[in-house]
């Protein structure tokens, strides 16, 4: 499987997986932090791109984390492309829903200071419209 093409973005920045780090000398290592034993690091190994990486970190966090696992490539596990690797949308915001019997779960990612600025003014804007609370 050729991954070459998955270490680059639209605009030919490299692009940052979850649970993977590029070396100095040019390889990629993958590891993944086990909550079932306190958050120790488990290493995954060493790779020669950055996309066999992440692959090796979804492989171990669906066998831990299930349908509930954040992953690189969550297409390839039959779930929504929603986690996906880390990319800049228009908006510079990411959002995954995950339902539950009682209630949804949304989780975003913080990638810039234009996403945090634009939730705060829509807070005041919102709160001021309607009074104090």
């Amino acid at each position: 499987m050729d991954t070459s093409k998955d270490n680059k973005n639209s605009n030919g920045g490299e692009i940052k997986y979850r649970g993977v780090r590029k070396r100095p000398w040019g390889k990629y290592a993958a590891e993944i932090r086990d909550s079932t034993r306190g958050g120790v690091r488990v290493w995954l190994g060493t790779f020669t791109s950055a996309g066999e990486a992440a692959r090796a970190y979804d492989r171990a966090a669906y066998s831990m984390r299930g349908d509930l696992a954040i992953l690189n490539f969550p297409e390839e596990y039959g779930m929504p492309f929603t986690s996906s690797h880390f990319y800049s949308s228009s908006s510079g915001k990411r959002e995954r829903r995950v339902s539950t019997i009682d209630k949804q779960v949304f989780e975003f990612e913080y990638l810039d200071d234009k996403l945090l600025e634009e939730l705060l003014d829509y807070d005041d804007k919102h709160n001021n419209n309607n009074g104090p609370l």
